[in-house]
């Protein structure tokens, strides 16, 4: 896994911002390659529309061409990066969008786990695999960093394109939150 990518560049965080693009991302992590046709019937929109925003996650390195599957197609695929959002800055344009790319994978996250608990029967093998936990620990603001890279670290190495994986092997979602407890949460 490439080192992380602090996303700073507002343009990029806009790109991310938008809900089909975080869609359309989805997927092509779950599902592998795909043409903006294939993402437009998939996803209920208009080809064209598929097609922009297609472009502009390319435009930022979220997504790759697959030159070797072109034919007549271009197929798109998602590029495994370690993306980070920046810590707060002095431009609230960044932030806000920073912000925003945030709510979008908290609710992806809530979705899935969500989706999860209540059709956990269907999972088979993998819902007596899935765990949860709950935990807190004391930490100095540098631990806190430390922890946050070893757990990333730990998640970039089983990181693998679905059409490397082996028979029986699923995408897996990992939420991972750590932060301050605030005094009323305790």
């Amino acid at each position: 896994m490439p080192d992380p990518r602090v996303i700073t560049d507002v343009d990029a965080l806009k790109a991310l911002a938008h809900p089909l693009r975080q869609r359309m991302l989805a997927h092509l992590q779950l599902h592998g390659a795909a043409t903006s046709a294939m993402l437009a019937e998939r996803l209920g929109v208009d080809r064209g529309a598929a097609s922009y925003h297609l472009r502009q996650l390319h435009r930022y390195g979220f997504i790759a061409d697959e030159p070797e599957r072109h034919g007549r197609r271009r197929f798109w695929r998602y590029v495994p990066q370690d993306l980070r959002l920046p810590p707060r800055q002095d431009d609230e344009e960044l932030n806000l969008a920073a912000d925003e790319v945030l709510r979008l994978w908290h609710e992806r996250g809530q979705r899935a786990m969500e989706y999860f608990d209540a059709h956990r029967d269907e999972f088979g093998e993998f819902a007596h695999a899935a765990t949860g936990s709950f935990g807190a620990a004391v930490l100095t603001p540098d631990e806190l960093r430390q922890f946050a890279e070893e757990y990333i670290a730990l998640l970039n190495r089983w990181q693998r394109d679905p059409a490397d994986a082996p028979p029986g092997a699923r995408h897996v979602t990992a939420l991972f939150y750590m932060f301050p407890t605030p005094e009323e949460g305790a």
